[in-house]
């Protein structure tokens, strides 16, 4: 059966843009359904950080000292090297904004900020798990979308339908809109480095001889970017610079210290083509205390508090197993957090 809705505005695409809006013609006491086709935000993004003018906007909306009481770290000067010469390659201190400085949080962090203040207001309204799927048209005009989600099909009627649902936009495709490409000239590698205590705690950007490396300091490791020709992927690969075995071993440890669990990884290696033998390889040479991470991953979507009630667990339960933690795993956790608690 399929549930119906109306409302003023309809987002496809619960992303620092959608979310935003939504959040934003909420509190202008708009009418606005937000649509994310995934159920949590917890996903590996290269863009975590959040400039001095977005930060200002927050200090317009009033929500400034409340987002920044969220774990962050704060880059005010970023310098560099050209050849064997220091360089200050930015200074943000002189910008005429109330923060000068870029701000580094995970964009899930930015996102569930920014749902928390929205939902302050009863014209929000958010649905997780919703994919587009078509849009609603009548006489040459869009008047809504249908999604699919768990629960089955969903029709919302709209005024407005805005398609924030990134760089492959089902809902840019279905309405037929042309995109324009400009292209880029070179690649991005990006990769993470551990942090050792001696590490200066500043970004670092390293030019020479065509070469660029930044480096961000990302507390307890280095996000680095590494910029290659375009389409010279291929050649590292050739050259052993990029080999399977790095990038399983590397993928391990950037998808866990995203907070996803050991069966998740696996099958994500086995979507990308990897041996089943390097697979088995770097999950046992990895240094992954996957208890541990379960422990953090729980505490941060439901608090330290335990579930208090067997559908509680159940419900917790459902959301490690979605992150990619094993049966056991997540039976030995609160068979633990059980015998705990007495």
């Amino acid at each position: 059966m399929t549930e119906r809705l109306t409302t003023r505005c309809c987002i496809a695409g619960g992303g620092p843009a959608g979310m935003m809006l939504g959040f934003l013609l909420a509190r202008a006491g708009v009418d606005v359904v937000v649509l994310e086709k995934h159920a949590d935000f917890f996903r590996d993004f290269r863009g975590d950080t959040i400039h001095p003018s977005t930060l200002e906007i927050m200090y317009e909306l009033g929500v400034l000292d409340d987002f920044l009481k969220r774990p962050h770290q704060e880059l005010s000067v970023l310098k560099g090297k050209i050849g064997d010469d220091d360089v200050t390659l930015a200074d943000f201190s002189h910008l005429p904004t109330h923060c000068k400085f870029i701000a580094f949080m995970p964009q899930w962090d930015f996102l569930d900020f920014l749902v928390e203040k929205a939902k302050r207001y009863p014209g929000f309204h958010l649905k997780m798990q919703a994919e587009v799927t078509d849009l609603l048209i009548e006489n040459d005009v869009v008047v809504g979308v249908k999604a699919k989600t768990p629960q089955g099909e969903l029709a919302i009627r709209a005024d407005l339908v805005v398609g924030a649902d990134g760089r492959h936009s089902i809902v840019r495709d279905l309405a037929g809109l042309e995109r324009e490409d400009y292209g880029a000239p070179m690649d991005v590698l990006w990769l993470r480095l551990s942090k050792r205590p001696s590490d200066a705690a500043q970004a670092l950007g390293r030019i020479q001889a065509g070469r660029l490396l930044v480096m961000l300091d990302r507390g307890d490791y280095w996000q680095c970017a590494y910029v290659i020709p375009k389409g010279g992927f291929e050649d590292l690969q050739r050259r052993g610079l990029q080999s399977d075995r790095r990038y399983t071993e590397a993928y391990i440890q950037s998808r866990a210290g995203r907070g996803f669990g050991p069966r998740r990884i696996i099958n994500e290696l086995r979507q990308r083509g990897v041996a089943e033998d390097l697979i088995d390889a770097g999950m046992e040479t990895c240094e992954v205390d996957w208890q541990g991470l379960l422990a953090t991953v729980r505490h941060k979507k439901y608090g330290v508090a335990r579930p208090g009630s067997y559908p509680a667990i159940m419900k917790q339960s459902a959301f490690l197993k979605y992150r990619g933690f094993t049966n056991d795993q997540i039976r030995k956790y609160f068979r633990q957090d059980s015998d705990d608690g007495q």
